[in-house]
């Protein structure tokens, strides 16, 4: 075949080198590739002599620098004013963003459920309501949500700072946000003590429900796994929590002059980005959903409805199982988006890592170069982990073929 390819029919004669299919193959592509490091050349060239031109020099030793601005929000990271590094800075913003994107895909995940199966629903009235919650989520620009629930539902809602609604005087509510007791540490041997504790109730409870799957496959009981994994899960910590000595005590926020101080604040802004990625995103999830489950034969649910199964079991135990190999791909793309559509966040100045990195850090330090190098670094990584983690899932609970 390949002595075919290079000999001419007709006369016998080798093709000319400009005729050769594979030839110019390798051609183009090295053509291709010479034109693309060119086209990086030119513009990593450029792009280092205009910062030169404008004092910029390039390098990392300015992240050890300490930043003239002080975060707002930050959960994990301790975080002073005068106190912090642009690394830590950089830090901080990465924790904010993967902060209201995993509970964001959570919640979004487990609403466009209900919603996905609420549309599928006998009752007329459900369904009709599910409905309209994707029609009105989805055709609305999420921005826009933002300033819809930050501006005229929350801000106007919630009472000033003086005014806080409180809860046993150990939680309250403002414009500001929500303030949680903050757990302290008293003993790091008890505590060590009780996290071990913690540790052997997940696995038990893990190990519950491998073995409940188990006993159905061999002999069709189905047991009551969820309220005994709940029973393990509040009962093991806190039985735990004595026994290893009390080794966390609670830090209440106190009402100063001005405003509240100490426990956990869990601002405004971080609720409504969370709210808004959440009630936005489900809409979507809820058309996957409703997608994969019509895809299930409906051989499979007149098969369950002859065996006697009622219609919540018939969702449970036939429908989704199956439905999950059609609902999981376009949900990855889903869970992306919200991760993605955190950064319009940078809108009601939630401190994310576009709003404290490409924005206040870029124009304080000018080092744009690197800036958005290390932003397109973390969302790459971020959808890289998330899809490489659902993909291997969704190979888990694709149908066997022969």
């Amino acid at each position: 075949m390949l002595e075919e390819n290079k000999v001419n029919k007709a006369g016998g004669r080798p093709i000319p080198l400009h005729r050769d299919p594979k030839v110019r193959g390798i051609a183009f592509q090295i053509v291709a590739v010479l034109f693309f490091v060119w086209a990086l050349w030119t513009i990593g060239s450029n792009t280092v002599t205009n910062m030169e031109e404008r004092g910029i020099v390039l390098g990392l030793s300015w992240l050890e620098k300490l930043a003239p601005f002080q975060v707002g929000f930050s959960p994990f990271l301790a975080n002073e004013l005068g106190q912090n590094s642009y690394w830590r800075i950089f830090f901080i913003g990465v924790q904010n963003t993967i902060y209201v994107s995993f509970f964001g895909v959570i919640a979004a995940t487990l609403l466009g459920f209900v919603i996905g199966v609420m549309r599928l629903s006998p009752n007329w009235l459900v369904a009709k309501i599910a409905s309209a919650y994707v029609e009105i989520f989805r055709n609305i620009p999420l921005l826009l949500w933002f300033f819809f629930w930050y501006f005229i539902v929350f801000l106007p809602v919630l009472p000033g700072m003086r005014e806080s609604i409180s809860f046993a005087d150990a939680i309250f509510i403002n414009k500001s946000g929500l303030y949680l007791p903050r757990p302290v540490m008293e003993s790091s041997g008890a505590a060590t003590i009780f996290l071990l504790i913690c540790a052997a109730a997940i696995a038990g409870v893990v190990y519950l429900a491998r073995w409940a799957k188990k006993q159905q496959d061999q002999t069709g009981r189905q047991l009551p796994v969820l309220p005994i994994s709940l029973a393990i899960l509040i009962i093991v910590p806190v039985a735990g929590f004595y026994v290893s000595g009390s080794p966390y005590s609670l830090e209440y926020a106190q009402l100063g002059t001005f405003q509240l101080s100490g426990g956990i604040n869990l601002t405004t802004e971080f609720f409504v980005v969370w709210f808004a990625l959440t009630t936005y995103t489900a809409a979507f999830i809820g058309e996957n959903v409703r997608g994969g489950i019509l895809a299930v034969s409906h051989g499979q649910t007149e098969a369950a409805r002859s065996l006697g199964l009622h219609h919540g079991q018939n969702i449970k135990l036939v429908i989704i199982p199956q439905a999950m190999r059609v609902i999981i791909p376009p949900t990855i793309s889903q869970y992306l988006n919200l991760t993605k559509n955190s950064t319009l966040a940078i809108a009601i100045a939630y401190e994310e890592i576009a709003s404290i990195w490409m924005g206040i850090s870029l124009n304080t330090t000018g080092q744009a170069l690197i800036i958005i190098a290390m932003t397109v670094g973390v969302f790459w990584t971020l959808s890289f982990l998330t899809s490489a983690l659902l993909n291997w899932y969704n190979k888990r609970v694709q149908l066997t073929e022969r």
